[in-house]
């Protein structure tokens, strides 16, 4: 019983690969829509009741499948080299450029993501997505923060993220060398700030604030299923 639940499980993932690698083409003229998908199953060959099953809402489930199939593509491609040596600041650099280039060449599939999760009805999900991109980012990196620090920084990497992904869509430099300087300002004004917040810590006032923020915990492992980021 179990080796065929994990059969049926496999097949799923693999006809969602399947499907997202033959939607992609479409995107570029038609964006994340009901023609594009019903298209993508026609072209990856995929039985309509299997690709119900795998999509239910069609389209829209492979713009979140390719979103998170990016950020796997992101771990990869950063445990391929030795960073070691790099400011932590200078990793989230590198993990955020490994994010951008994972997907680099569906750049207009990114842009009508960018506008599918710009939606009123799609707003959420695509803030979880953001969410949850920057978390990863910060477990790849090993963060262990467990009070408010957990939010700032999740939240801080996710403004940052989205910011650099949004100038990248309009740039035009060779090897999006503007976006890569444009990112390393962000992340520089994020370590001003860094670096101000430990200053008004040393202040009585501060350390009252801190005391205080220190009472927020991260979300436990029980409750993340409603956390933006961690929709079931």
């Amino acid at each position: 019983m179990v080796k065929s639940e994990k059969n049926e499980s496999d097949h799923i993932k693999i006809t969602k690969k399947l499907l997202i690698s033959s939607i992609l083409p479409n995107v570029d003229f038609d964006g994340w829509s009901s023609v594009s998908f019903n298209q993508a199953i026609i072209d990856a060959g995929v039985d309509i009741g299997l690709a119900k099953q795998v999509a239910p809402r069609g389209a829209i489930d492979l713009a979140v499948a390719f979103h998170q199939q990016g950020d796997q593509l992101m771990i990869a491609s950063y445990n391929k080299y030795d960073f070691s040596n790099l400011k932590y600041s200078e990793k989230v650099t590198q993990l955020i450029k490994s994010r951008i280039k994972a997907t680099e060449i569906h750049k207009e599939a990114i842009r009508k993501s960018m506008s599918l999760f710009a939606l009123p009805p799609n707003i959420n999900e695509g803030g979880q997505l953001i969410w949850k991109t920057a978390d990863t980012i910060w477990n790849t990196l090993g963060d262990t923060s467990t009070d408010s620090n957990w939010y700032t920084k999740r939240t801080t990497l996710s403004a940052v993220y989205s910011s650099t992904v949004l100038f990248w869509l309009g740039d035009e430099s060779e090897d999006a060398i503007d976006t890569w300087n444009f990112l390393e300002r962000r992340i520089q004004n994020v370590m001003a700030i860094e670096k101000t917040k430990a200053k008004i810590k040393n202040t009585p006032l501060g350390r009252s604030m801190v005391d205080f923020f220190d009472l927020i915990k991260k979300p436990s492992n029980d409750h993340k299923s409603s956390f933006p980021g961690y929709k079931s």
